[in-house]
């Protein structure tokens, strides 16, 4: 609370002060003065306000030198007043601004005076207080053309102060101040907002300083960057605040082309200037010099304020100046467009922000010159496309296409006036393929393998996300991932504004024209079509027309026509042969048999693959082309949505043939076009994809296979059905299941290994749609006799996951097999023989019936175990060591689905066991280990495979010779494997537990075996349970 809040008191307190001011000049009266004023109300200060003055301007206008610490005294104190009161006369202004300014006059030069720092300052912040402080009327009549010298030389200090100073607060006070004596501040100090009269009697007078004001200032904007982005923003905002108020097309409108006199001396009237149609073409031209510089060096700056300063400029002189600047459109909107796509996302949302204002406002669209502008820019681009993107680096291309990308932004509909330039559509095009050129000299694409058939990696809920993730992608001209995000969108941009049927027609021929431009040409087309569709498109232009839904379908079927292709979809993507033979596949190596890929097969044999072998890096190009392909048909079903259901019936079979691949890329670009086409058609999953759409599917495999020279993946699409689709499936498929099974038959030799991955498919489908609830203990676990058979019910359990726990008839079943067993050891065979025969007599038939026995009908699933099983034991001796692995599989799998039926499982078990005991004993170890799995017949086993097993990996059996025909070093890998366990294929195929031999431990004490195995200990003592070792 001030002490004296009334003018009596405060006079009495202040005038001895004020006289000893007055009589003596001292820093410490000053200081005192002030002191006191502290405890002055405002009010009682209004009231002695020039009386308070008096002895400060008297300080001030002494002659003579004056120490500076006094002079700064004084004019803080006076800033104090000031900020506490209101000037209200004109002359008190004018005579205060003048006495200020002349704190910092330097008689010898133009320059401001050699003075310290804080004078400076002090004299900057008292000149603002100043023009703050004067009332609205008063400040608007001190600009008047006899203020002009003095006006003129504080805007010189203030600009030599900004320019020169090396303090960065001086800077930027000198060039607020500036803004306070230009009356464009942002403070709201100023009482009211300025008419259109008002606006044009400073817009004349502030004409005179615009040449000194821009070029100042351009100075100190493409100064140094470490003067700091305060100064710059500052200086920029200062700029086009002059500018653009000096140059407003408002106000050069209402400009006379007569001066009129003003009334005032002849040397005053001299720096009055006409703003009128001369003058204006002049100094836009000059202006427009100073602004290419100023963007050139802003447009790059690492401070994000003053790339954010920047926009601001371009919004204000374009909306202000459209007209007056129309020379310098073309750099602003340059500046502009290329801070689209800005790192800072305070600038970009700010550029977003103004370019749709712009076209709200048909800135540039409405405008015939911008708009010409902006086309001659995108043709002079579109024309040094190509070589920029050659030449540049990467943030050199980023801010490029940011520049095509914010043209296409802003000229919206009109693009097509460049897009009909037969030249200027082949530059840009021929610009877009080049830099996405992918590389394809990664030898890890062609590597990667699916060798696992089973259902497609993708969740049941994964229908219902968003759109699949693209797959990462490397391209030769650049590494940046923005870059190619920029890309997409310009290609998007295109399809949204341009002539769709233009562009697809001029990139599918690129598409056809070279196998060099094919990948681009398809990742551009994926991206028109999305931009057709309006995906992901930023539309700023409201009015804009997008392409109809019908257009849209046509488009997408003819380039679905032209991906599906037979020489576009059907491309060499691994060295891969059916044909390969039986001294091809024992030559190669074992590590190669598991893993054939790439390197070790040949050319599949049909018309499209006659030619050379093929290089890696031509197979890298066909798989991205098909992966690119794949992902185009995911991107046409979001851009149609539910009406792509229409062209399911031409895209989801070839998308299907993809999914089998077994190169790793394709199948899951295939599985991520399945969940996409899911996902915009209304599907749950790929089951339901499938279910839903298999009537027609089966029907083209029906078809397809009659021709399947012509068609030779068609079982890779049924493959993929079965392992995606549930029992439902199953009436549709069993007609074709007898059609893949007489292909079988016809080209045995040609198609093997692709029919088997289908029946492996087919019957583990069977098996899991159909498990047996009989007896889930006893999988693969039935034998073909039951005297003498005692199968493993734990490894066949185990197999299949689940618990078995050992029962009373288990336990009776064991001890009748090992009083057997003890039977057969001691030679009492006789017995045991006319047991089994007893037991094998046929039931006696009823002679009153006289009726034929007739069996009811096997289920489906039952009969295509049994014509699949059969087929498999003709194959089992195939020269194809991989043919003979799945086999082995399906063998299996057949077994588990007709487990419970044992009439129809018996006599085929009995006819595969003579070919699978030729796997035992005279094979790859690879199918010797995959057949110990095959559990048939126990007693022709014990007969006929264990002796021989047990000499072939008895200790030195390498060294003695005894070891498998067309053995190879690299394969002895394998060996150990049987050598460290002789009797664990024994015990998984004979019984829950075998029983120890002194010489050999785990094998059955029989002298036969032991003889065979090389052991001396004899038949040894009592048999004893023992486990595997």
């Amino acid at each position: 609370m001030a002490v004296f809040d009334t003018p009596e008191e405060a006079f009495g307190a202040l005038r001895p002060v004020c006289v000893q001011l007055t009589k003596t000049q001292t820093v410490e009266n000053v200081e005192h003065l002030q002191a006191q004023l502290q405890a002055v109300s405002d009010s009682a200060l209004q009231e002695l306000q020039q009386y308070i003055l008096f002895p400060l301007r008297f300080t001030l206008k002494t002659p003579g030198p004056k120490r500076e610490r006094l002079i700064q005294s004084v004019v803080e104190c006076l800033t104090f007043v000031l900020s506490s009161t209101c000037v209200k006369e004109q002359v008190l202004l004018q005579e205060l601004f003048s006495e200020i300014s002349a704190c910092l006059y330097s008689p010898k030069s133009q320059k401001p005076a050699a003075v310290s720092e804080e004078l400076k300052l002090a004299v900057i912040q008292g000149l603002s207080t100043l023009m703050h402080s004067a009332y609205g009327d008063i400040l608007l009549a001190f600009y008047e053309p006899s203020i002009l010298p003095r006006l003129g030389f504080a805007v010189s200090l203030l600009l030599d102060l900004a320019e020169q100073e090396k303090s960065k607060q001086i800077k930027i006070a000198a060039l607020k101040c500036l803004q306070v004596l230009l009356f464009q501040c942002d403070c709201q100090d100023h009482p009211r907002s300025l008419d259109e009269l008002e606006q044009k009697q400073l817009g004349d007078l502030f004409a005179s300083f615009l040449p000194g004001i821009s070029m100042a200032l351009a100075r100190v904007i493409t100064g140094d960057f470490k003067q700091g982005h305060g100064i710059i923003v500052s200086s920029l905002k200062t700029f086009y605040k002059t500018v653009s108020f000096i140059m407003a097309d408002e106000q050069l409108e209402r400009i006379s082309k007569v001066q009129p006199k003003p009334a005032v001396e002849h040397r005053v009237a001299e720096l009055m200037v006409h703003r009128e149609a001369k003058w204006v073409k002049n100094t836009s031209d000059k202006l427009t010099i100073l602004i290419k510089k100023i963007i050139e060096c802003v447009s790059g700056h690492p401070h994000w304020k003053v790339r954010l300063a920047l926009i601001e400029l371009v919004e204000a002189l374009l909306l202000k100046c459209s007209q007056s600047l129309v020379g310098s459109a073309g750099p602003l909107l340059k500046a502009l467009v290329g801070l689209v796509n800005d790192e800072s996302p305070e600038v970009q949302a700010q550029c977003s922000k103004v370019l749709r204002h712009f076209a709200d406002q048909k800135v540039v669209v409405g405008n015939r010159a911008f708009a010409d502008i902006l086309s001659e820019n995108l043709h002079s681009l579109a024309t040094s496309l190509p070589r920029l993107m050659s030449s540049q680096d990467d943030q050199g291309k980023f801010s490029t296409l940011s520049l095509l990308l914010g043209y296409l932004k802003l000229l919206g509909p009109r693009v097509n006036f460049v897009l009909n330039s037969v030249t200027h559509l082949q530059r840009l095009s021929k610009a877009l393929i080049q830099v996405l050129e992918l590389d394809v000299t990664d030898i890890k694409v062609v590597e990667e393998r699916c060798w696992n058939s089973g259902p497609l990696g993708a969740s049941e809920t994964a229908a219902t996300q968003p759109r699949s993730p693209m797959q990462r992608r490397y391209f030769r001209f650049f590494t940046d991932e923005r870059l190619f995000l920029l890309l997409q969108q310009v290609c998007q941009l295109l399809g949204f504004y341009g002539d769709v049927y233009l562009l697809i027609d001029h990139f599918m021929e690129l598409y056809r024209e070279s196998v060099v431009y094919r990948k681009q040409a398809a990742m551009i087309l994926n991206e028109l079509v999305a931009g057709a569709a309006g995906l992901e498109v930023e539309n700023l232009h409201e009015n804009h027309i997008k392409t109809s839904t019908e257009e849209l379908r046509e488009i997408v079927t003819s380039i679905l026509e032209e991906y599906t292709s037979q020489e576009n979809w059907y491309l060499t993507t691994c060295i891969e042969s059916e044909e390969v033979g039986e001294e091809l596949t024992m030559k190669q190596s074992g590590l190669q048999a598991i893993t054939s890929g790439a390197h070790t097969c040949q050319v599949t044999s049909f018309p499209a693959f006659s030619k050379p072998s093929p290089t890696i890096c031509s197979m890298n190009s066909n798989i991205w082309q098909i992966c690119i392909q794949l992902e185009g048909i995911g991107r046409f079903a979001y851009a149609l949505g539910k009406d792509f259901r229409l062209l399911l019936m031409t895209a989801l079979y070839p998308v299907l043939e993809k999914a089998g691949d077994q190169t790793l890329l394709i199948s899951q670009a295939a599985t991520s076009a399945m969940m996409d086409i899911c996902h915009t058609c209304g599907y749950y999953s790929l089951q339901h994809l499938i279910n839903q759409n298999s009537d027609y599917l089966v029907n083209g495999i029906s078809l397809n296979l009659r021709h399947l020279s012509l068609h030779p993946h068609t079982p890779k699409v049924l493959e993929v059905m079965l392992w995606n689709s549930d029992a439902s499936l199953l009436p549709l498929v069993a007609d074709v299941v007898q059609d893949v099974l007489a292909t079988l038959d016809q080209f045995y030799d040609k198609r093997a290994a692709s029919f088997v991955g289908v029946l492996h498919a087919l019957l583990a489908a069977l098996a899991q749609w159909f498990p047996d609830t009989d007896d889930l203990r006893q999988l693969q676990g039935e034998s073909a006799g039951e005297a003498g058979s005692h199968l493993s019910q734990r490894p066949a359990a185990s197999e299949k996951g689940l618990e078995n726990t050992t029962t009373a008839e288990d336990m009776e079943l064991f001890l009748l097999n090992y009083l057997k067993e003890k039977d057969v050891a001691d030679g009492n065979v006789s017995d045991f023989d006319n047991e089994e025969e007893e037991q094998s007599d046929p039931p006696k038939v009823d002679e009153s019936d006289t009726g034929p026995d007739v069996e009811p009908p096997l289920p489906v699933q039952i009969q295509i175990a049994t014509d699949v099983m059969e087929r498999c034991i003709h194959m089992l001796s195939d020269k194809n060591l991989k043919i003979r692995l799945k086999v082995l599989d399906v063998l299996n799998l057949c077994v588990v689905v007709l487990q419970s039926h044992k009439n129809q499982l018996l006599p085929l078990a009995h006819r595969a066991w003579p070919p699978l005991v030729h796997r035992l004993t005279n094979d790859d170890p690879l199918v010797v280990l995959r057949a110990f799995k095959k559990k048939l017949n126990y007693q022709t086993f014990l007969s006929s495979v264990l002796p021989w097993q047990c000499a072939v990996t008895r200790p030195g059996a390498v060294s003695a010779g005894l070891t498998y025909p067309r053995r190879q070093v690299w394969r002895l890998s394998e060996k150990p494997v049987l050598q460290r366990h002789p009797a664990k294929a024994g015990w998984l195929l004979s019984h829950p537990s075998s029983c120890q031999c002194p010489g050999w431990p785990g094998i059955l004490p029989h002298a036969g075996f032991q003889a065979a195995a090389g052991c001396s200990a004899g038949p040894g003592p009592p048999l004893r349970e023992t486990g595997p070792r």
